[in-house]
């Protein structure tokens, strides 16, 4: 019994919290999850770590992979931030929102049409429900956008809002968003013409903290692995910040290490690390 206890308290002292993001780190640019990251991620679960998917995609894009990494309780980030879940299994639906984080996307929308007239915006409302002009779908919405009119989006609350643009390289896309000049929101520019918006001060890293204090792991047992511009805070956030292969030079510059490419399961080095 004695050497059962001190056992437990090993495995509690090297309990982690693993942020993983989902696309360009769990999943390929085709939204593929290879064996090799399903079985790691599963066995990680299985460790006792605190495994908690940290994503841009709405909640209802997330589960699926939570499903897939064998993650039955415990939490998850998606909205960079904006919405934070209890995932329960067992419970009606399988989780819960613990924490949604809603603010006001009309200034925003206002300075982006403006300065971006051939983009289209979709949101998330506060019902996570979705709202789009242009006929803009994308899968990292989880549900099927309802077409609205550029003025309705400015009536609406928000918990994500994402800008699009066909007419830009992400380069000039990025010009142009940094030119705007955006106050009171957080923003990220993605590998494409792609802009993802939350609340001031929201962002993947927020999420997990918010977690970590929940399930009280000290800050020094936190892992995060991303590959986007909004995997940024969360690398600086993470005692052990790990940026994928094909990220952009400032993504990985936020990192504490770099592993090889999503095509070459580079998620799968860091889990085994951890085992």
């Amino acid at each position: 019994m004695l050497n059962a206890g001190i056992d437990d308290q090993l495995a509690i002292a090297n309990r982690k919290l693993i942020g993983l993001d989902i696309d360009g780190t769990l999943v390929d640019h085709f939204g593929h999850m290879s064996p090799a990251v399903r079985e790691a991620g599963q066995a990680l679960v299985a460790a006792g770590h605190e495994v908690v998917v940290a994503t841009g995609r709405s909640l209802g894009a997330t589960l699926p992979i939570v499903e897939l990494l064998g993650i039955d309780h415990g939490y998850v980030v998606s909205c960079n931030g904006g919405v934070t879940a209890r995932i329960d299994a067992g419970s009606n639906g399988g989780y819960e929102v613990i924490d949604r984080r809603i603010f006001d996307p009309a200034p925003a929308l206002k300075a982006l049409r403006h300065r971006l007239p051939g983009a289209k915006y979709a949101l998330e409302d506060a019902e996570g429900n979705f709202l789009s002009t242009e006929r803009f779908q994308d899968a990292s919405f989880g549900v099927e956008a309802t077409g609205v009119t550029f003025e309705d989006l400015l009536e609406a609350s928000a918990v994500r809002l994402v800008v699009f643009s066909t007419d830009s390289t992400a380069e000039e896309f990025g010009r142009a968003v940094e030119s705007i000049g955006l106050h009171g929101v957080t923003y990220s520019v993605g590998w494409t013409a792609w802009l993802d918006i939350a609340a001031k001060g929201v962002t993947k890293a927020s999420g997990l903290e918010r977690i970590r204090e929940l399930v009280g792991i000290d800050r020094p047992h936190t892992v995060a692995v991303g590959d986007g511009r909004n995997d940024i805070e969360m690398l600086q956030w993470a005692g052990r910040g790990i940026a994928m292969g094909q990220a952009p030079d400032e993504v990985k510059a936020a990192a504490n290490e770099v592993t090889s490419t999503v095509e070459d399961d580079g998620v799968v080095r860091v889990m085994r690390s951890l085992l």
